[in-house]
């Protein structure tokens, strides 16, 4: 039995990594993302590794929604609640996962535009 290389979110919930964490408890850790897209854009990750939104198991749901509560507090307290913001999961390839470790981007600190731009079918 081979056992895959942890992800640099493991990594990172570990200590193994640097990350500006601005949340930690026994289920969730929440970092800054070190490429963002956004003035706010923080990564909320379970810290129990579910590769993709695809791999969550029906005995997950309450850590998932755990997940969506610390995002919402977490805007709360980036002061980015009241204008809005975004809450993104990707998965896989074609959802633009990068990462194989469950993951939700929050963004947010301007306005965000469209989610998907109109491109040709099949381009």
């Amino acid at each position: 039995m081979t056992t895959l290389p942890a992800t640099v979110f493991e990594k990172i919930i570990a200590g193994q990594l640097p990350a500006d964490i601005v949340y930690k408890d026994d289920r969730v850790t929440a970092f800054r993302d070190i490429h963002p897209r956004a003035p706010t854009h923080i990564l909320i990750v379970p810290n129990k590794v579910i590769a993709t939104t695809d791999d969550i198991a029906d005995g997950d749901e309450a850590l998932i929604g755990h997940l969506v509560t610390v995002a919402r507090d977490l805007a709360r307290q980036e002061g980015i609640a009241k204008n809005g913001y975004r809450l993104i999961i990707n998965c896989r390839e074609h959802g633009g996962q990068e990462v194989y470790h469950l993951h939700i981007h929050l963004l947010g600190g301007r306005p965000l535009g469209p989610m998907v731009t109109d491109s040709p079918a099949g381009a």
